[in-house]
């Protein structure tokens, strides 16, 4: 191979294994830019499309704290005027993807639906991802992440028992069941693309998504190896070898020795003479009550420097501003430091085409102009657009 392969080759493989794919973002909340900065990541060229006014929802920060903006430029369309169509109708025709989160219709009323926009591109994957879904009796009401997963059974199953279900952030419905199962549900379409060479629609719903996380448990209830009383079970803080425990400077490990030999070092490292047999369900009150009086004599500290390392399965309950910092995440770089904002790394990681960090929004922003001219839009017409006021 001639040295020029040989650097491009190389080239190819620090531009992420989605290198090449273009992706249009209509410019949202919660899941779909979080699918979008998934895809950015990984390499895909995604350019998102803004409001021209800010959306108002009170959230807005300077652009390197918006973390799912980052590693891809925006520029802002009038998207109520026919020429603002227009234009975004010229991106899709050069892309791969779409990605839209908005309510079921709105993209139709706007002129962007999938027909408008698979007849521009009829090889483009359009994302969609809601809540309820693209139909459905609650599809056109609103909604937020607490709903989804509370539709599911997700939310019952999580909580202490004689408590209420305790809400799990935002992170089942609107990134698990809704940002990832929208990039995987595209990167599939693209997969399938290669053979038909037509585009499709993908319609991601975070109650579908949530639903699909909750397999395993259904298989267990199913079996009678998991009941639906809140907090009673193995892996629902029931059992006291899959919990959290406060230690003495206030401070929580969490421990987990599921298995019998992973349970006896544990024990035995906590120097426990006597333990109850713990796949005896009746013994786990007193099992809980020896690890919780345990826990409480010593600092957080203390049972790291004895526990981390062995196979006891432990590690300390960490903040997000400590988590960082940890020996472990520091060996493998899960988190990095990207305009002066420490924040979770890309991943997966890749052997050959690892990806390059991505910048943050304030960095990607640049000249319209290339940024146009590189998806084919002409300059003398992105000159017009802009006297006009329709892009920013």
């Amino acid at each position: 191979m001639s040295s020029t392969a040989d650097a491009a080759k190389r080239a190819t493989a620090t531009q992420g294994p989605l290198h090449g794919i273009r992706i249009v973002e209509f410019a949202g909340v919660g899941p779909a830019p979080m699918a979008a900065m998934l895809l950015a990541d990984l390499g895909a060229d995604v350019i998102r499309i803004d409001r021209l006014q800010p959306s108002g929802l009170g959230i807005e920060k300077p652009k390197q704290f918006d973390l799912l903006a980052r590693g891809r430029p925006a520029v802002a369309i009038d998207l109520k005027h026919p020429d603002g169509v227009s234009c975004a109708l010229d991106l899709v025709a050069a892309a791969d993807g779409l990605i839209e989160g908005f309510r079921p219709g709105v993209m139709e009323r706007i002129g962007l639906g999938p027909d408008e926009c698979l007849k521009r591109n009829p090889r483009l994957v359009f994302g969609r991802v809601t809540g309820w879904g693209q139909h459905g009796p609650l599809a056109p009401v609103a909604g937020h992440d607490l709903n989804y997963i509370a539709l599911t059974g997700a939310l019952h199953a999580i909580g202490r028992a004689g408590g209420p279900p305790a809400a799990p952030l935002n992170l089942i419905g609107d990134y698990g069941g809704g940002a990832l199962y929208l990039a995987f549900g595209m990167m599939c379409a693209l997969v399938e693309r290669q053979r038909s060479g037509r585009g499709q629609v993908v319609d991601a719903a975070m109650v579908d998504g949530a639903a699909t996380l909750m397999t395993s448990l259904f298989g267990m209830i199913g079996a009678g190896l998991h009941t639906t009383r809140r907090g009673t079970n193995l892996l629902d803080t029931g059992a006291p070898h899959y919990d959290v425990y406060r230690c003495a400077d206030g401070e929580y490990v969490a421990v987990a020795p599921i298995e019998d030999k992973f349970r006896a070092i544990l024990i035995e490292r906590l120097g426990i003479e006597k333990f109850p047999d713990v796949t005896d369900h009746a013994n786990w009150p007193e099992a809980k009550a020896i690890l919780t009086e345990t826990f409480a004599q010593r600092s957080r500290q203390d049972w790291c420097d004895l526990l981390e390392g062995s196979d006891a399965c432990f590690a300390p309950v960490l903040s997000a501003r400590e988590a960082p910092t940890h020996p472990h995440n520091k060996a493998r770089q899960t988190f990095v430091e990207i305009d002066g904002v420490v924040q979770p790394a890309p991943g997966p990681r890749f052997s050959r085409t690892a990806p390059p960090l991505p910048r943050s929004a304030r960095q990607c922003s640049g000249d319209i102009d290339e940024l146009f001219a590189a998806w084919n839009i002409d300059n003398g017409r992105i000159a017009t657009l802009r006297r006009s006021g329709i892009i920013r």
